[in-house]
């Protein structure tokens, strides 16, 4: 504990808790935290509040002359005028002197430090320290003497609610990004995750403005050379859990760089989602729940303070928040070489696309800008059948620029580098939900064991008549049979109208793309009756 001045960020609070440990945060969680306690296994238990996800139509981005002609404006990145990021950000630093305590985090966004980031959060609950500690990457005590001012402060007023009535506000909540004050401002909601992905928004602006590829995916490694392999996939493609790969080395599992030297995560922590959490299912994520994590808005017994990760009553999105060091096969620092291969996941619930294909640069940037999903009737209010999902690059809700500008790296370093791309389906086969089966996870395995042993690289193909990528028809430890989709199905007509049907809504997505990509990436998706 020391004592820190923060009148440089308009703060006059005298009692100011600079990188307190883990030990003193929970100390002060449970001390002035009112429902803050902690789990059977050790882990700090604590609650967002109202919000228990991120809000994304209250995420705005000030539009400044130095930077709007680089941001993407829209319904991902709504502009907000210089005096009413004033006004929001004068709001927040009144809550914050009201406060008798604050916490500050110095740590660094990026684990290669050619290319780190200086963050500061400044915020007035313990279990938000110690949650930006554990998603940040932890200075030594020497890099903190010389930490100096940071690049990007976090002043996390979530506690306090904007003031609806403001020009631009939409509700009492608020997370704006100054990207030439290098701040961001959080009013209206305490969930944690606003912080974390406030801080991969600023490094979606700053990547590609200095020719670096930002990713929100996983990333492995081999244990012998140390190329990376790098996931992408939306939520429920099995990204986490094919990461989670005891043979290779874990380098992170959401959100990494790509620049001229290899791969490096940005975190120095792990946030897994916790529903459904087991020992048996997901072992590794379930050990690192130990002391010094944090978990978000979970149900426990008040008497053993065992917690429930089955019961939903608070949120579905119940996390887990953790230090990389965590997970035994993680490899510290949290750098890689350059990818050996680059693969889209994707949980096609129509049954059309096959359990792998090799995609060409320009098919790669077509469907990195799609980001297909797709979601299961009866998992929500409204799906009564399979319903498309497309987030472009896999990550929309943070990006900064046009979807094209990352498309342009990714491509760029797949051919310089001599990445192969690969599309997996980990959804259904032999028809759509309902009818025919979802891909058996350990067939999906031997499918990503067989691209990084390089068994894939060589495999037949044929050419999708549809789609246009290469179908790999063998592959080891996988039964021919489900390779082709069209042969699975009871119907090659069904297969074939529902086939045009996924195509043209890949086409009717990328419209809103294509005046940011070329000629050659708008030829590279799938072509229907109505274009062929």
């Amino acid at each position: 504990m020391a004592d820190f001045n923060l009148k440089s960020h308009g703060l006059n609070v005298t009692d100011v808790l600079r990188n307190p440990s883990p030990s003193e945060l929970y100390e002060e969680a449970i001390r002035f935290d009112a429902g803050t306690t902690l789990s059977d296994t050790g882990c700090l238990i604590a609650y967002s509040g109202e919000k228990t996800g991120r809000s994304p139509k209250d995420k705005r981005v000030v539009k400044n002359p130095e930077s709007e002609n680089d941001v993407w404006w829209g319904p991902v990145n709504f502009p907000l005028d210089r005096l009413t990021f004033n006004i929001n950000r004068e709001r927040a630093i009144d809550f914050l002197n009201t406060c008798n305590r604050l916490y500050v985090i110095d740590a660094f966004a990026g684990w290669d430090p050619k290319y780190q980031l200086k963050v500061r959060v400044i915020c007035s609950r313990p279990y938000h320290a110690l949650f930006m500690t554990n998603m940040l990457i932890r200075p030594t005590e020497e890099q903190l003497k010389e930490f100096g001012e940071p690049d990007y402060t976090i002043l996390n007023a979530g506690r306090f609610p904007a003031n609806r009535h403001t020009t631009g506000m939409t509700s009492k909540t608020s997370v704006d990004l100054s990207i030439e004050d290098g701040e961001i401002v959080i009013l209206g909601t305490e969930y944690a995750g606003e912080m974390k992905k406030g801080v991969f928004t600023v490094i979606n602006y700053w990547g590609p403005k200095n020719d670096i590829l930002s990713m929100h995916c996983s990333a492995t490694a081999d244990k012998e050379t140390n190329r990376a392999s790098v996931l992408f996939g939306l939520s429920g493609t099995g990204k986490t859990t094919l990461s989670a790969d005891p043979k290779r080395y874990l380098i992170g599992d959401d959100e990494h760089c790509w620049t001229d030297d290899g791969v490096f995560n940005v975190e120095g922590g792990c946030y897994a989602k916790a529903i459904y959490l087991s020992r048996e299912r997901e072992p590794e994520i379930f050990n690192a729940l130990k002391y010094g994590a944090v978990l978000e808005n979970v149900v426990y017994d008040r008497e053993s303070h065992h917690v429930d990760f089955n019961n939903t009553t608070i949120t579905q999105n119940t996390r887990g928040a953790y230090p990389i060091e965590h997970m035994t096969n993680a490899k510290i620092p949290c750098v890689a070489d350059h990818p050996t291969d680059v693969i889209f996941l994707t949980c096609d619930a129509f049954g059309v696309l096959p359990p792998v294909s090799k995609l060409t640069p320009e098919q790669a940037m077509y469907h990195f800008i799609s980001g297909y999903t797709a979601k299961v009737a009866g998992t929500e209010v409204g799906i009564d059948e399979p319903e498309a999902t497309f987030s472009p690059c896999f990550g929309g809700p943070f990006l900064v620029w046009h979807p094209g500008k990352y498309a342009d790296l990714l491509a760029d370093r797949i051919r310089k580098h001599g990445a192969n791309v690969w599309l997996v389906n980990t959804g259904w086969s032999g028809g759509p939900y309902g009818v025919g089966a979802r891909i058996p996870l350990p067939q999906t395995r031997a499918i990503i064991d067989a691209i990084h042993s390089g068994e894939l690289s060589d495999a037949p193909t044929q050419k999708d008549p549809i789609f246009g990528f290469d179908v790999v028809t063998a592959c080891p430890r996988v039964p021919d049979g489900i390779l082709i989709p069209k042969e699975t199905w009871p119907s090659a007509d069904d297969y074939e109208t529902q086939a045009q049907k996924l195509a043209q809504q890949f086409q009717d997505n990328f419209e809103k793309y294509a005046a940011g990509v070329s000629e050659e990436v708008l030829n590279a998706g799938p072509q229907t009756l109505s274009n062929a």
